[in-house]
């Protein structure tokens, strides 16, 4: 059995469907992890839906901020943005469908087996692998089984920046969403900075990616991540962030993980974007 983590699609199905076939996958025993923002900006974001539900059990995804984003679209709590294309999936005869399956996808995933873990954004510096699991299963209860539609109204703002074990009621659950959905820097203090995209050695002074800060979770484990296209492919600490850029004309990478020695295997793409617009990942 082998098993491939995948970079944030953003509904590039083509690419996806491509790079399937390059790692040669075989449905009857390899699985598929994605690393999130299975939808938006890419021209096929329903049938990067649809292919994924039909995988089944052969594949893992986490929720990337873009998919959240489409959940709070679609339930009336956030207005569409111009840059957005979600009208196949919003206007489709099986939406619901869609819209209750990406619903029930978790924030984070791991494998004991083998040290490897899955997450949009990242893993704040203070919490351990199994802390970060426990935090991500409460916001997966509230969408659920929860009052998410109040959760998509309120999951939205950049407060609190600061991790406290005694945050409560939306608080909590808006700041946990950000570290594994948003999260690209911290500041010196250790207070997350959500508006700052650029890669790194281009951010104002006293702010630093969260994979270089002294951590908590066992570097022994690997953690594989996305949401970070002028990062592109990346290795520190054991943080290999596999969002290479593929909406913006770039490569749609996957890292086969199931082995001691990683494996790289990625897609070149044809660009769905202007490379000049803001990269609003």
């Amino acid at each position: 059995m082998a098993i491939f983590a995948i970079g944030d699609v953003q509904g590039c199905y083509k690419s996806l469907r491509k790079l399937i076939k390059h790692t040669g996958y075989k449905t009857a025993t390899d699985k598929l992890w994605f690393c999130g923002d299975l939808v938006n900006r890419g021209p096929q974001s329903a049938d990067v839906l649809r292919y994924v539900m039909d995988l089944g059990d052969s594949a893992k995804c986490v929720l990337g901020n873009h998919d959240l984003n489409l959940l709070a679209v679609a339930n009336g709590s956030r207005a569409s943005k111009i840059a957005d294309t979600l009208d196949d999936i919003l206007d489709a005869p099986d939406s619901l469908e869609m819209l209750n399956w990406l619903r029930q996808q978790p924030l984070f995933h791991r494998s004991k087996e083998y040290r490897v873990c899955i997450v949009h954004a990242g893993i704040y510096p203070t919490w351990s692998i199994s802390k970060t699991e426990k935090l991500a299963q409460e916001v997966q209860k509230v969408l659920r089984k929860g009052d998410y539609k109040t959760f998509l109204e309120k999951m939205y703002g950049n407060y609190p920046a600061y991790w406290d074990k005694d945050l409560q009621g939306w608080d909590r659950l808006r700041f946990i969403t950000n570290v594994l959905t948003r999260m690209r820097y911290l500041d010196s203090s250790g207070a997350l900075e959500l508006d700052i995209k650029c890669p790194p050695g281009k951010q104002p002074a006293g702010f630093h990616p969260w994979y270089s800060v002294e951590c908590k979770r066992k570097t022994s484990w690997k953690v594989f991540y996305g949401h970070w296209s002028t990062l592109g492919l990346h290795w520190q600490n054991n943080a290999i962030c596999l969002d290479s850029g593929c909406l913006w004309g770039g490569e749609l990478t996957a890292a086969r993980i199931d082995i001691p020695e990683l494996q790289f295997i990625s897609q070149t793409c044809r660009s769905t974007r202007n490379l000049l617009n803001n990269k609003d990942n």
